[in-house]
């Protein structure tokens, strides 16, 4: 199954801890490259939310931001207590230093700093839970590669097809380009006036070399076994993308190697469609992981 490595996800997970948002951004690159933007209560989980990002990718620039909003409830906060009758203390000095009878307002006790302290969570289960939220957003974030990928490897099946039929095109002709260049090298001899016999020698010996030059048998070949080749790598499900992008420099080469040996207008203009046909399917293996 192709992927495509570009694709997006948000996910979301609520549990006791709180609610957690995930958004995870991919797009190409040669390598896998991880940007992570995490809340700092959860800076510790940088390392476990890259091992589980690399366990589902090999490729990809991806860019995953979380964001964490703990639950806050009556029993998730406790009160210092000395820190609070301190606090009263003070204000009792201050009334007794300055005369005034003031009353003491509990809301402003609470809020001096320290008063009011949250339980610290527990981080085990914190990572726990955004490891979790990551692979199912992993798993969505994958089925969209992969759909994207369909499309992907249709587009190149489709140039695929298209390179088959110039080479078969091609094929068909090459017996009657090289009787063409035969009877033309026969006739500038002729209009030389050269006393050659038919099955002179060096008559013979001319025409092989120029034969050889205009062999494209092997370039032909070695397009067709490509083409082959990419078939079968279309059908793996491990990573492909490195191996069809070598392959479509192999398919450049050939193509480009037919184009020198053109001795007519047809097979030039095949080599040229050839090369378009690549190039549109290299540009579309660059976003395949």
């Amino acid at each position: 199954m192709i992927r495509s490595m570009t694709a997006f996800d948000r996910s979301e997970l609520q549990d006791e801890n709180g609610r957690f948002v995930l958004e995870i951004r991919s797009v190409n690159s040669r390598y896998l490259d991880v940007n992570l933007r995490l809340p700092e209560d959860l800076r510790s989980a940088e390392t476990k939310i890259r091992e589980t990002i690399a366990k589902y990718l090999s490729r990809g620039k991806v860019d995953c931001s979380l964001k964490f909003e703990p639950t806050v409830s009556a029993e998730s906060v406790n009160i210092d207590e000395q820190l609070a009758k301190a606090v009263i203390e003070g204000c009792r000095k201050i009334n007794s230093i300055s005369g005034a009878d003031r009353d003491i307002d509990a809301m402003q006790i609470l809020k001096w700093p320290g008063v009011l302290q949250a339980e610290d969570k527990d981080l085990n289960k914190l990572i726990a839970a955004v490891v979790i939220l990551l692979e199912q957003s992993l798993k969505k974030l994958i089925e969209a590669r992969e759909r994207e990928g369909e499309s992907l490897e249709k587009i190149i099946r489709t140039r695929m097809q298209g390179i088959a039929e110039i080479v078969a095109g091609v094929k068909l002709r090459v017996p009657e380009v090289i009787k063409a260049v035969r009877e033309k090298v026969v006739t500038k001899i002729n209009d030389l006036k050269l006393d050659l016999e038919e099955n002179n020698p060096r008559l013979e010996q001319e025409l092989v070399l120029q034969a050889q030059k205009l062999d494209v048998d092997e370039e032909l070949d070695r397009l067709e076994t490509h083409l082959k080749e990419i078939d079968l790598v279309l059908k793996k499900s491990e990573p492909i993308g490195r191996k069809l992008d070598f392959l479509m420099q192999e398919l450049n080469r050939e193509a480009n190697t037919l184009g020198s040996k053109s001795a007519d207008s047809e097979t030039t203009k095949a080599s040229v469609d050839m090369k378009v046909l690549i190039e549109q399917m290299r540009e579309q293996i660059q976003n395949i992981e």
